[in-house]
Formats: structure tokens, sequence, C-alpha cells
């Protein structure tokens, strides 16, 4: 199930570009700037850091922007998921539609906000999990 790549690096690694995306999605808005583009960072720190509490766990993954499932695949894999984590599978409406001309609306300013605020949840829950893992078991 896990794509074919050898090296995926490690989990901090993803967990360190999780937080620069979320940084990305924070910084003040250039007139110029979509709101999709800000949420497409919101999204990224999401799929990121899940990918990080993946390979943490070393649960295998396909390389999607699809978070409804990395989220399915952590269940599955018996790891529990409160509501406000789960309701991070929105986030997946910005890594591919929102982010070209089209069908989709502009995203609001509202929902860049709930977007962001999703991302830190997100982000933080996995940071804590990992840290908390690690300084239990220090041989790992």
């Amino acid at each position: 199930m896990q794509d074919e790549r050898n090296n995926l690096g490690s989990p901090n690694g993803w967990l360190k570009r999780a937080k620069s995306n979320l940084i990305r999605a924070k910084q003040p808005k250039h007139e110029e700037v979509f709101w999709e583009d800000l949420c497409f960072d919101a999204q990224q720190a999401v799929e990121k850091s899940l990918k990080a509490l993946l390979l943490f766990h070393k649960i295998p993954f396909r390389f999607v922007h699809d978070i409804a499932e990395l989220l399915t695949v952590l269940e599955q894999n018996g790891i529990s998921l409160q509501e406000q984590i789960r309701e991070a599978a929105e986030l997946s409406d910005y890594a591919v539609e929102a982010r070209y001309p089209g069908p989709m609306e502009p995203v609001s300013e509202d929902e860049y906000k709930e977007a962001v605020r999703i991302a830190e949840t997100v982000v933080s829950w996995v940071e804590n999990l990992i840290v908390a893992h690690t300084e239990r078991t220090p041989d790992e």
C-alpha cells in the first residue's frame, strides 16, 4: 500500500514540513493572494502531520491528498480520533479543487480562519502524540 520509495524521511521531518506549511498559512495576506492558497497550506499542514503520525507508528499509507483516507487508516490501526480531529477531512477540497479557477466558490476569510484553526489543532495533536510517546519510550 505504501509508495515504493525507500526513504520516506522521518516523522519529525514530516512534522517540521507540516509546521512550515502552517506558518505560511498564517502569514499576513497580501492583497493579490487568494484565501484558497492560504487554505492549501493549512490542508498541507494537516496532511503532512497525519503522514508523520503514520510513519511514526510504521503504518503504511498511500500518497494521497485525501485527509479522510489518512484519518481512516489511523483509525483502522487503533488510533483514536476525537471529533475535532475528524473535522480535518473537510480540508481535502483545498488540496486540489480550490487552487485552480473553476467551479468552486471563492473561499471567504471566515472559511480560511476555520481552516487554520483546524490545522493548528491537528498539528498540535500529532506533535503531542509523538512527543509523549517518545518520552515514554526513549529507546525507539
